[in-house]
């Protein structure tokens, strides 16, 4: 049964380091893990399962310390493959394809055919079963989802592993209707309880600032852009922090983060180049917001630097309306 089952991981190994242009060198991989003083197994230790659960755990506790690194997912695929867990083998190895996706490494298309692929596999119930229900989730087939995953992952076995996401993010879906406010505010509890493990993952805060509303919302949002600016999530989440402000729905679009503006400020500095503030041009025109007002604060606080001084009244010359205003008085001493 193992050496028809160990096919799927290869499968999913593949599809992330071919997919993506090649994604990152298993021996890059290596090193990161050396680099985070980890190994699957520590020297000396035998294979039995019960030193892979001691290892799962020991991976379990790096995420929810915010040290997941890529590639981590894909040797916790092949730990619980060894220890015959299937169905998380399946899950953990759809969790690397999920981050690379969030990270805008690869595309969407890309997660579906490597569930695709694994329902090729033959010899192995559970791993059909996996595939079936994380593909439903992958479709938005919520309530389809819900069922198939609820079968094959126990709360007790790990509470905020991903298996249990990917039915709290069903959860989450359905929540509009089909719960009572009990079960809604269960759901959202239990959700921003499992954030420790899933700080770097985007497509946790992006579920999460669907779901919830007002000042949460904003910042799931935020920390979903923060984690991946260009990612595919990025984009709906402007729109979110946009309505949150009272924008426009097309506003969202030159909303920055707080984070995002110092990035672009640290990086203007350091390279003696004013004119990569320009990206921030568009969030400085918009009416007056949290972010907007953020960023003229910040870019005030260079008007004395030599060459940011000049930019700024250069770039007031040309403006017009509220942008000529806001630059107007960046430049005041």
């Amino acid at each position: 049964m193992k050496t028809k089952t160990c096919l799927f991981t290869s499968v999913f190994l593949l599809l992330v380091f071919l997919s993506c242009g090649g994604g990152i060198p298993v021996s890059q991989i290596i090193q990161q893990q050396e680099a985070a003083n980890w190994s699957p197994v520590s020297a000396g230790e035998t294979t039995d399962t019960q030193s892979l659960l001691r290892t799962l755990d020991e991976l379990a506790e790096l995420e929810r310390a915010g040290s997941w690194i890529q590639g981590l997912a894909l040797t916790e695929s092949s730990i619980r493959e060894n220890a015959g867990d299937y169905a998380g083998a399946v899950a953990a190895a759809f969790k690397e394809l999920s981050w690379a996706y969030g990270l805008g490494l690869i595309q969407k298309d890309d997660l579906k055919q490597g569930l695709l692929n694994l329902l090729t596999v033959k010899g192995e119930e559970t791993v059909t079963s996996a595939a079936n229900a994380i593909l439903a989730f992958l479709n938005g087939q919520w309530k389809e989802a819900a069922e198939g995953l609820s079968l094959l992952f126990n709360e007790l076995d790990e509470p905020d592993g991903f298996g249990r996401w990917m039915i709290l993010v069903c959860a989450l879906e359905l929540s509009s209707g089909e719960q009572s406010v009990l079960e809604d505010r269960r759901t959202g509890a239990a959700y921003k309880s499992i954030r420790a493990r899933y700080a770097q993952f985007p497509e946790y805060w992006y579920r999460g600032a669907r779901a919830f509303s007002g000042a949460i919302a904003a910042e799931f949002a935020e920390n979903c852009i923060n984690t991946s600016p260009q990612g595919p999530f990025a984009k709906e989440c402007r729109v979110i922090l946009a309505s949150h402000t009272g924008l426009r729905i097309e506003d969202g679009l030159s909303i920055r983060t707080k984070r995002e503006i110092e990035t672009v400020i640290s990086q203007s500095i350091n390279s003696g180049n004013p004119q990569i503030l320009d990206s921030l041009m568009p969030l400085i025109s918009l009416p007056d917001n949290p972010y907007t007002i953020y960023a003229v604060g910040a870019l005030r606080a260079l008007n004395s630097m030599p060459g940011f001084r000049d930019y700024f009244f250069g770039q007031a010359a040309l403006a017009r309306g509220r942008l000529a205003e806001r630059l107007s008085y960046i430049c005041r001493s």
